[in-house]
């Protein structure tokens, strides 16, 4: 499974002359993850999380991390101890902000991982898990537009498996791109990226549902 986010679309542009310690913290650990330092990375944001108590950013980002290198592991073990870390990176950041969407879609993406491993073994037990956080996290923040992608690309990757057009799902894709357009980025390292990969879907969208 392609990496749905880009590293470069997390890091909100600051005068490094006039960057806080905190910022310069996460504008390194953005740096070692663009560079594939994932475990380096992950420390710093842990790192950065146990001195910034009150932000659930540095914790989020270590966890996306753990989730997103899962996915092409071939070891069952492995896989559980780095979605484990991730979980509780995440359930630290959800303790900071709760009922926040874009925790809410990273524990479905954490889900998402399982099932990509072993669909059989997991598939029936966190499926309807997803559904449900897609639900809550919709009714949240429904104008987000990576709530509305990452909703959408797991629609198609049900229909996909149960062998259905994705047809119905290319206007979903669209209407994020208009969201995701929309939408002010005024919050430093907040996580805006998502644009160019729902670009991406649109375009396989529409050639996987064009007539022949």
């Amino acid at each position: 499974m392609k990496t749905i986010l880009l590293i470069a679309s997390f890091i909100f542009t600051i005068s490094l002359t006039a960057q806080t310690p905190y910022e310069k913290g996460m504008t390194k650990a953005f740096e070692l993850w663009g560079n594939q330092k994932n475990t380096e990375a992950i420390q710093l944001f842990e790192r950065i999380a146990s001195a910034e108590t009150d932000n659930w950013l540095p914790s989020y980002y270590a966890g996306l991390i753990e989730i997103i290198t899962s996915f092409n592991i071939k070891d069952e073990a492995l896989l559980t101890t780095k979605l484990t870390r991730a979980k509780g990176y995440l359930d630290n950041a959800a303790t900071i902000s709760e009922n926040n969407p874009e925790i809410l879609v990273s524990y479905a993406l954490l889900n998402t991982a399982y099932i990509a491993f072993d669909g059989q073994k997991y598939g029936m037990s966190l499926s309807g898990e997803n559904i449900a956080l897609y639900k809550k996290a919709a009714s949240i923040a429904p104008n987000n537009p990576r709530v509305l992608l990452s909703k959408t690309e797991w629609d198609m990757g049900s229909a996909k498996f149960f062998e259905k057009s994705i047809a119905p799902y290319c206007e979903d894709i669209d209407q994020a791109i208009v969201l995701f357009e929309e939408e002010k980025q005024t919050i430093p390292f907040y996580p805006y990226s998502g644009l160019e990969r729902a670009k991406e879907i649109s375009s396989n969208c529409k050639k996987e549902t064009s007539p022949n």
